[in-house]
């Protein structure tokens, strides 16, 4: 596979790139493809007499000592952990809204449970990282783990100050932690060509140097909140027509989304016939646009001309698609054609919300729309006796998708905090009307002048 290589600075921040263009469902790479030589399997031949033969004795005595070595390893059980370690999380599920330019981003907060196994156990320290780890399926050198992936610390927790025995009768000991992620980090993402993964870590050290570690997965997901519908028009020379649709401003990918049509300018009439179009089919399908930069570690740097560059590479699919020959009204004497249909984007696929990521992880969709029409002539006197002049013509148009999860009630964080102690105010108010009345309370003590107090009526 030929191609060419991309000098890309990772280490600046990122830039628009000119995507190649790719054949529809097929998975396209900017990237030189180095083989190794592969070394065909030479088999010795068996000749006789030119085995080296070993006799029944050594091959008893190998089995016998393969089956105690067997059985002197199962008998070897592995040695308890000093302290467990879990993690319970108590806030919802880490959800961004809006964009990343506008989020302000979600809060987790959980216990960290540390539970003595054997006796009491001093532990110099424990720390909690939030990782995050990017992926490329696609690296520069295969089998090496730091061309496949990267991961890079956003927070960390320091649990312990000083060391701190735990003692076993007073049991599980719970270590609270939070924080706030910040919005303009990318979602999770588990993409075709690359992915994000986010994770909580923990890892203990005793004082005699043993070391213990936790891992639990982080999903973070973003959700956009709906806006107006977006209206579109698309005009197609040398014709006279238009073609108006009005999409979501954000759709799912769980559940259908309505897309409305309108095609004006079908019919031209002359002094004693007309010429009109007709729409004979209509497809449309939902493609999803994936690119990564699969950056180099320093040993395989070369490769790609210097430390800090990687490969760009693409991944093309249909996530979606119909074919229509019904289902739309025409009216050749308004000259246009409109319809309203459902479009929905096949669950089944595992498609992925649109993300964009600092790494040179991109993922758009978009909505293709093609329409098959046919050209017709009939006179005025009787349009209805229309003769197909045999010409025919395929529009093809897209539209732009901002795929994201559902908002649910599309609150954030902070829009949920409850009012400060400064915001309520000293009493309840007063609703004075005819019927009610403030007066100054003129006695001693409050208290004791209650019971006396009487509601009039």
């Amino acid at each position: 596979m030929g191609g060419k290589i991309f000098g890309i600075d990772l280490r600046k921040s990122p830039v628009a790139l000119e995507r190649p263009t790719a054949q529809k469902n097929n998975s396209s790479q900017s990237v030189i493809e180095v083989r190794r030589p592969s070394m065909d399997h030479i088999k010795r031949p068996s000749i006789a007499g030119l085995g080296k033969k070993h006799s029944d004795k050594k091959e008893k005595d190998r089995s016998l000592s393969k089956d105690k070595h067997a059985k002197d390893a199962s008998r070897v059980l592995p040695q308890p952990k000093p302290v467990k370690l879990t993690m319970i999380m108590e806030s919802p599920p880490a959800l961004f809204i809006d964009p990343p330019a506008q989020s302000t981003g979600a809060l987790i907060s959980g216990r960290l449970q540390v539970t003595p196994n054997a006796g009491d156990v001093v532990i110099n320290s424990i720390v909690m990282y939030l990782e995050c780890t990017t992926s490329t399926k696609r690296p520069v050198q295969d089998r090496c783990r730091e061309c496949s992936s990267h991961i890079t610390d956003l927070y960390e927790w320091n649990f312990l100050s000083k060391p701190t025995t735990f003692h076993a009768f007073d049991g599980m000991q719970e270590l609270p932690f939070s924080h706030l992620i910040p919005g303009h980090i990318p979602a999770t993402t588990h993409g075709h060509i690359g992915g994000i993964e986010y994770s909580l870590h923990v890892r203990a050290k005793t004082n005699d140097g043993k070391e213990i570690e936790s891992r639990r997965d982080l999903i973070i997901s973003r959700a956009l909140r709906p806006g107006n519908d977006k209206n579109s028009v698309r005009i197609f020379p040398p014709t006279n027509l238009s073609l108006h649709v009005t999409l979501p401003s954000v759709v799912h990918p769980i559940g259908d989304f309505p897309v409305q049509c309108r095609m004006t300018g079908i019919t031209t009439k002359r002094e004693d016939s007309q010429v009109r179009w007709r729409l004979r089919k209509l497809t449309w399908r939902v493609e999803e646009h994936e690119t990564m930069i699969s950056p180099a570690c320093a040993q395989h740097a070369a490769k790609v001309g210097g430390e800090g560059k990687g490969v760009l590479h693409q991944h093309d699919r249909d996530v979606g698609n119909e074919e229509m020959k019904q289902g739309w009204k025409t009216d050749f004497d308004d000259g246009q054609v409109e319809g309203e249909f459902m479009i929905g984007i096949d669950s089944s696929k595992l498609p992925q919300c649109d993300v964009e990521a600092p790494n040179g992880l991109k993922i758009t969709h978009n909505l293709v729309l093609e329409l098959v029409i046919a050209e017709e002539w009939a006179p005025n006197k009787k349009p209805h006796q229309a003769t197909p002049t045999g010409a025919a013509r395929v529009l093809r148009t897209q539209f732009n998708l901002s795929v994201s999860e559902r908002s649910g009630m599309g609150i954030s964080w902070d829009d949920e905090m409850p009012p400060m102690y400064e915001d309520v105010p000293a009493s309840p108010p007063h609703y004075l009307n005819d019927h009610t009345s403030v007066m100054d309370y003129t006695g001693d003590d409050l208290q004791e002048d209650m019971e006396q107090f009487t509601l009039d009526r």
